[in-house]
């Protein structure tokens, strides 16, 4: 289970990775209007949350008495480089966390602001909190490069082509359910050990 959550996370952390590979420290920076956050607030946001949601998890609240969640959306940063450090800083803390999980602990509880969850549903909360600010992420960026978007998926007006492809592989290939690039980074190793 936990190597399965470690290879879905893996596939949304690359989303963020390749969306600033592709953006300047501008657009990095861009907000719609003073009510929308920048990508980098949204960073903020999100490594914030990792932080203080996975730092000694299974032994402290989740919502650590050092975070100031209000805060994480003010804009602080001066650089792009200072946002993907802290994006790193709170993947690391996150992947550490998920490393932690074994058959022991699978179904214990988690605290967050003092309320009981199976470790399982914490780790499912993120599945839908994360990939949802990622989407965000991507969707400004997207935006903003005018046209000069490198896909993260299959490209706009693509799909046949992609299905095409898909089309190609040999029999074993199409039976793996992982073939697709969209789905555990072709990881098939993890969806075997899942089955």
């Amino acid at each position: 289970m936990k190597d399965l959550f470690i290879k879905r996370f893996e596939y949304y952390k690359s989303l963020g990775d390749k969306t600033f590979e592709q953006i300047t420290e501008e657009q990095m920076f861009w907000q719609y209007n003073a009510e929308s956050n920048s990508i980098a607030v949204i960073v903020k946001h999100l490594a914030g949350n990792m932080l203080s949601r996975w730092t000694n998890f299974l032994t402290e609240d989740g919502e650590k008495s050092w975070r100031h969640r209000d805060e994480e959306f003010v804009g602080t940063f001066k650089t792009k480089q200072e946002v993907t450090d802290f994006w790193e800083k709170g993947w690391k803390c996150f992947f550490d966390a998920l490393n932690q999980i074994n058959d022991e602990n699978l179904y214990s509880s988690v605290y967050i602001r003092g309320e009981a969850h199976p470790l399982i549903d914490a780790v499912l909360r993120q599945m839908a909190h994360y990939p949802y600010h990622i989407g965000q992420i991507v969707y400004i960026a997207k935006m903003l490069t005018d046209g000069h978007w490198d896909s993260l998926s299959i490209a706009r007006n693509r799909s046949q082509e992609f299905n095409d492809e898909m089309s190609k592989k040999n029999p074993e290939e199409r039976n793996n359910p992982n073939s697709s690039p969209v789905c555990f980074q072709n990881g098939p190793e993890v969806r075997d050990e899942y089955n």
